[in-house]
Order: C-alpha cells, then sequence, then structure tokens
C-alpha cells in the first residue's frame, strides 16, 4: 500500500513529515510512504504579519485542498497552526505525544531576559509572546519577525534584534540551538504558550479505513486530550490568530491544570485565569474555561485587544 503524506517544504515541516514516515514504515512494514510537499501561501508572503495574510490557517489550507484534490492521505501539520474549524470531509484523528512546550529567548549578546537593558529590541511575530513579553517587561521595544527559522536566526546575529522569541522545539529538531550564544527557556510561568504548541496534528481523508488505522496509531492519549481542551476553549471565545491568547492544558498526575490568557498586545488589560480538574472529569475543560472567562468580559477583551492590534500604537507590525 502506497501512503501521500501532504506537507509544507519548510525545514522543520519536512522534519515532522519524515519524522511520520518513518514512523508509520516501521509500524507497518507493508506501506511506502510518499511526501507531496507543496509550497503554502503562509511561506511565500514573509513582508507581512500573519494575521494580515489570513492568520495560521494559511499553513493548513493547501495541504487540505491536496487532500480534498485526492492527492494525498494524511496531512502532518504543527498543530498549532490547525484552525479549530476542519473542513467537511477532512477529520483531525490524532496529536503525536507533545514535546517541549517552552518558548525560548535568544540573543548573542544578553544573558536572559532580566539582562535586557532598557529599551532593548525584541523580535517576534506572535501578539501572544508581545503581550506576555511586555507585561513582564513594558520598557521593551517588540518589533516584528518574519521569515522562515534561519532567517530569524541571521537577523539576530546582525544585529537587527538585541533577542528574539521562538519556539524551543522547532529549533531543538533542527539542531539550530548551538550556535547561540545565550539561550534562556522560558517557564510555562513566564510564557504560556499558544494551543497546541509541540504536538503534530494528523488530519485524514474520511473514509478510508487503513488510513484511519496507521493515523490513530500515532496518537497519544494524553496529549490528544489536552490539546482538545485547548482547542475547544480557543474555539468557544472565537480567538483568531489577531488575538493576543495564550492557553496550555498539561497533565500533572491524576489531573490537568490548564492555564489560560488574554489581553492587550501591549501587555496591558490581562485577563489570567488557571483550573484544575481530573483527568477522568476533564472533557469540558475548555469549555467551562471559556464560560467562566466570557462571564468576566472575554469577549469584548478581545474584540477591543483585535481592533488595537494593527492600529498605531504598533506601527513595526504593518
Amino acid at each position: 500500500m502506497k501512503l501521500r503524506i501532504a506537507t509544507r517544504v519548510s525545514d522543520l515541516a519536512l522534519w515532522q513529515a519524515y519524522h511520520i514516515k518513518e514512523r508509520v514504515e516501521a509500524s507497518f512494514p507493508d506501506v511506502r510512504v510518499e511526501l507531496n510537499k507543496i509550497v503554502s501561501n503562509g511561506d511565500k508572503v514573509l513582508d507581512k504579519p500573519l494575521a494580515l495574510i489570513g492568520g495560521k490557517g494559511h499553513f493548513t489550507k493547501e495541504l487540505e485542498d491536496e487532500m480534498l484534490a485526492g492527492n494525498a492521505d494524511i496531512a502532518v501539520h504543527s498543530l498549532k497552526d490547525v484552525p479549530t474549524y476542519i473542513p467537511e470531509g477532512l477529520e483531525l484523528v490524532s496529536v503525536t505525544q507533545r514535546q517541549e512546550q517552552s518558548d525560548v529567548l535568544l540573543s548573542h549578546t544578553y544573558k536572559n531576559l532580566d539582562d535586557l537593558p532598557k529599551g532593548a529590541v525584541v523580535g517576534t511575530t506572535s501578539l501572544r509572546r508581545r503581550m506576555q513579553l511586555l507585561q513582564r517587561r513594558p520598557d521593551l521595544q517588540v518589533k516584528d519577525l518574519r521569515g522562515n527559522v534561519n532567517t530569524r536566526l541571521r537577523k539576530l546575529q546582525e544585529g537587527q534584534y538585541d533577542a528574539i522569541i521562538l519556539a524551543f522545539i522547532g529549533l531543538d529538531r533542527l539542531d539550530l540551538l548551538k550556535d547561540i550564544p545565550y539561550t534562556q527557556k522560558l517557564s510555562l510561568d513566564m510564557m504560556i504558550p499558544p494551543m497546541g504548541q509541540a504536538a503534530l496534528g494528523i488530519e485524514v481523508v474520511c473514509g478510508n479505513e487503513k488510513v484511519l488505522e496507521i493515523a490513530k496509531s500515532l496518537n497519544d492519549e494524553n496529549t490528544f486530550i489536552c490539546t482538545q481542551i485547548e482547542r475547544d476553549f480557543i474555539s468557544k471565545i472565537g480567538a483568531g490568530c489577531s488575538a493576543p491568547v495564550a492557553c496550555n492544558a498539561v497533565v500533572d498526575g491524576s489531573n490537568i491544570v490548564f492555564r489560560t490568557m488574554i489581553g492587550f498586545p501591549d501587555g496591558t488589560n490581562i485577563m489570567q485565569e488557571i483550573m484544575v480538574e481530573n483527568i477522568e472529569n476533564s472533557k469540558t475543560l475548555g469549555l467551562n474555561m471559556a464560560d467562566k472567562m466570557i462571564k468576566n468580559g472575554a469577549l469584548e477583551l478581545l474584540k477591543k485587544a483585535e481592533s488595537v492590534a494593527f492600529k498605531d500604537e504598533m506601527p513595526q507590525r504593518l
């Protein structure tokens, strides 16, 4: 049998696709895996903030179109890039075991966040990171940072930024941390990740039982539960990628600890919550958290946050 995987062509996307290819071929020796490599629009348009070109769904749409056109059986996504809406005819059936979820601060000059001088320039594309960074250090300048991982690291090395913040897992998978003089992994208390960080989502075309069996063999139950809680929360509050929102569910013994944060991109008007629930009773945790925050005014806060996200107070985003 032949299994066709749709993947983006970035270094990290290819690492992920080859990782899944190896796992499938090891578990199903009769299956031959081929990669269908697609350049997504999100990888082509590098001069505009992601939220202004359609958001993270840009990274998944072309792969989904290939599957719906019959040119691929499954797609491997960074789960954080997968919108909560899945097109008809496709299904997100498994989530791989989550790895290190932290963001990491990188610098060629300064040892850590506290070491950055007043007015230091920090690069990030993420409104979520911007919000949390400026909440902690309102004296810093935050500038937009687009491009693939290597481009971002080059800009740091050239001195365009005093520091940049990226997801630890991607740098680790591509073995890119060794060349950075100073790296500080930001704890989950310092920087709450986005929905689905550090997990791979496996999306399939509905109706093929063998493909479904293969995809489900890749699933990690605890990660699936935690990321579904995160996805339920984001879906219920209706947060798009132009909203500064962080949410993260982790297993702690027999419980799940769920942290969320909403606020303005400039680090003000922060609404933050933590809920703890037994795993057995956690199915509605994401929805319950959303209900609690909506009662406290989350929808109004989100609307205001999105309206200021690309206005004059943040000209460097445009």
